[in-house]
Order: structure tokens, then sequence, then C-alpha cells
């Protein structure tokens, strides 16, 4: 039996096709993060970006989001070895850290809804988009206790 592509290959020597389906689509990376500038601290919130869809736990427009989103951040295989927010679950960084990934990963169980039925996505959980907040401040009434 051949090894998993994940195991075998460096980020850096994925096709796009590999690099892609390590998404497991939890939304997580899609939810805005509070950092404190003194500390470099980040907090939680469950405030979806603007092109969020809390129903599919994708980005509505993942072609474009770089271009009309400007604090987005496109996954790298340089960058994510360096961000500290992706989530303790992210397949990116356990595959950066040589982790190999969780059950419910849909590479593994051969269904994109795992993800959800593990209860690890954003999916039902995220009440509110950015583009419904009308002050930064209002990011404090969504700040979680720890990483969702």
């Amino acid at each position: 039996m051949e090894k998993a592509f994940w195991k075998t290959t460096a980020l850096e020597d994925m096709t796009s096709t590999q690099w892609e389906s390590l998404c497991d689509g939890c939304g997580k990376c899609c939810l805005s993060k509070l950092e404190d500038e003194d500390t470099g601290d980040i907090y939680w919130t469950n405030v979806g970006c603007r092109l969020f869809d809390a129903k599919t736990c994708r980005c509505s427009d993942y072609a474009n989001r770089l271009a009309r989103v400007s604090d987005c951040v496109g996954l790298t295989p340089q960058n994510v070895r360096t961000i500290s927010w992706l989530p303790k679950t992210c397949a990116y960084r356990l595959v950066a850290e040589g982790s190999d990934l969780y059950w419910w990963h849909p590479l593994l169980s051969g269904s994109a809804e795992t993800v959800h039925e593990a209860g690890i996505s954003m999916r039902g959980r995220v009440p509110v988009l950015e583009s419904d907040l009308a002050e930064p401040e209002d990011y404090f009434d969504y700040m979680l206790e720890e990483e969702p």
C-alpha cells in the first residue's frame, strides 16, 4: 500500500491539489482573532470573515479572497511554520510539525462531513460576520475563552 502523500512529500513539493486537500474545512482560519499588541497573545473570537459561509464552513469567494479581504492570510508552505494562530488541529500545522492527521480529516475518513460530525468545525458556531459589526470594540463581545 502506498504511503499517504502528506507523510512522504514536503509541503514545498506538494502539488496545488495536494496542498488544497490538506484543508479540512473547519473554518477556524476564517475567524477574526485579536492580538494583544503588548504581549503578542492571540485571542479567538467567533466572528467570521465577511466572506465566510457559515452553512458550508468555506469561503464564499475563495479564488478572490486575498484581493477582497485585505487582512486575509493566504497559507503557504513557508508561512504555516510561523503563523502562531493556526489551530492545533490544522493539517497544515500538523504536517509541518511532522504529526499525522486526525481520524476525522477528509483525507483519512473519505468524507468532508466528518470534520463537522466530530465537532471540530465552526459550522453553526459563527453568530456574526465582521461586516455586521460597527465598531472594533464590538469584537470583544464575541471573544472565546480558548481556541475553538
